[in-house]
Order: structure tokens, then C-alpha cells, then sequence
């Protein structure tokens, strides 16, 4: 998978999330970083020698469910949140994606299990970027996310290198 920018991140929030980042000639994993502080140290990685308008970044858009605890869904948000300001910090605009979003593009089927979706996801993910050693449970949406990015970027008309189309326009 070949990026059109110069770098595009996809990022599955959460403490069992990852980011992925898919350079001109490069893909590369990592597990969600326990902190804020390891956070951020990872997107100023990922973003290193690249400028803000050369560098994509897609932001899975979460929210908490009615079944999820009261301290669960406020622990994901605030992970949400946090990657939302540090991104910011960076001058980083993400383009929100829902999983139904990204997951129909690419096809994956509906009505799986939770476990057998993630494995569907993560040889999905090791399919589309063979060679990659790292694409775990915890990285392959985040790697998904970013193949969504750059390929709906590439369908998109008319777009222009320094205006990304939002969700709503892609859609």
C-alpha cells in the first residue's frame, strides 16, 4: 500500500487501540501507548522530518455504549479526548471515521462475533500490507483505518493534496 501524502496515520483509540502509519514506502505498527506522555512522544515519531500538510491522520470516532460502565466510558473518552489534543498540538486535523464507515468500504462482513470480527480484521490488515511483522489484535483496525484514509482520498473527485474531504463528503 502506497500512500498518496507523504505520511497517513490511522489511529484506533483506546488502551487496546494502535496507530498505524503508511509512508511513501514504509507501513509501520504500534500497540496504544499507556499515557498521554507516551502518546504524544509516539505521534512526534511518526510525524518526525514531515510537515502538518503532508501528513494525513484518520481518527476512528468513538463513543461509549449503553452497556459500557460509567468508569469505562469515561476512561475511552477521555483517551478519545486526548488523542483529539495532541493531535491539535501538532496542528494535526483528523478526519473522524466511524467503524461502520471504514468497515463497509473495505467490506468486512456484518453480524460477527467480536472475536471472529478481529480476526477477520487483523488478516484483512496482514493481507493488504504483506511483509509487516507487527499487525496484532491491537494494531489492525488502526492499519485498516489508514488503508480507508488513502483509499477513499484516492477515489474522492476533485479533491486537492492540501483539502481532505470530510466523512460526510467521501460517504
Amino acid at each position: 500500500m502506497k500512500s498518496p501524502f507523504k505520511k497517513c496515520i490511522g489511529i484506533d483509540p483506546g488502551k487496546s487501540g494502535g496507530i498505524a502509519v503508511i509512508s511513501e514506502d514504509d507501513v509501520k505498527v504500534y500497540p496504544c501507548p499507556e499515557d498521554v506522555n507516551g502518546m504524544t512522544m509516539l505521534i512526534g515519531m511518526c510525524i518526525e522530518n514531515t510537515s502538518a500538510y503532508r501528513t494525513r491522520v484518520f481518527l476512528e470516532k468513538v463513543w461509549a455504549f449503553p452497556t459500557d460502565g460509567r468508569a469505562g466510558s469515561f476512561t475511552f473518552g477521555q483517551n478519545y479526548g486526548q488523542w483529539q489534543g495532541i493531535l491539535s498540538t501538532y496542528e494535526l486535523k483528523p478526519v473522524l471515521v466511524t467503524p461502520k464507515t471504514w468497515q463497509t468500504h473495505l467490506e468486512v462482513k456484518k453480524g460477527l462475533p467480536k472475536n471472529i470480527r478481529k480476526k477477520v480484521l487483523k488478516q484483512m490488515a496482514i493481507d493488504r500490507c504483506p511483509g509487516v511483522k507487527k499487525i496484532t489484535l491491537k494494531t489492525c483496525d488502526a492499519v485498516l483505518i489508514a488503508i480507508y484514509g488513502i483509499e477513499a482520498y484516492l477515489s474522492y473527485e476533485n479533491s486537492k493534496p492540501w483539502s481532505m474531504p470530510t466523512e460526510e463528503e467521501i460517504a
